[in-house]
């Protein structure tokens, strides 16, 4: 290919997916914060955040981490110790389950009356659900899906 005829790949089509993502969270979170927790509207912005920063968290935790045996992640890079091997191999459930307990531990402490407690709950449950969903496709399968 020629110069003039080679696809560019800039930093935002490589990225567009993330950065959707990001900016559509953003968009939830201004929302959020302007609104009154006590109406439909208010609550229907907390909860939508809190799934749309479960999405952009999916999106970009399995473009860095691995999880053996899951057919949607990356493979990860031979490695020659069992501890490091076992920390890459296993890294995406890793970090989602240490982050899920930073948010558990805020909700914990969180007034759960209060317009952050209840954003934190829903976070802290999309956590969970996203650790579920990783977990349950290593060992899950589904006929006819594109892994198989």
């Amino acid at each position: 290919m020629t110069r003039a005829s080679r696809p560019r790949h800039g930093f935002f089509r490589e990225h567009s997916l993330s950065l959707t993502l990001a900016a559509i969270v953003a968009a939830w979170f201004v929302l959020y914060l302007r609104a009154d927790s006590t109406t439909h509207a208010g609550a229907f912005y907390g909860n939508a955040l809190a799934d749309w920063l479960g999405s952009l968290v999916f999106v970009v935790a399995t473009k860095y981490f691995f999880e053996i045996g899951s057919q949607e992640s990356r493979r990860p890079p031979e490695l020659q110790l069992r501890v490091g091997q076992f920390v890459v191999r296993h890294s995406l459930s890793i970090v989602l389950a240490l982050t899920g307990l930073v948010w558990l531990a805020a909700f914990a402490r969180s007034d759960v009356d209060s317009k952050s407690g209840e954003v934190l709950g829903n976070i802290a449950s999309e956590w969970g659900q996203i650790l579920g969903l990783v977990l349950i496709t290593k060992y899950a399968r589904e006929k006819n899906a594109k892994t198989e």
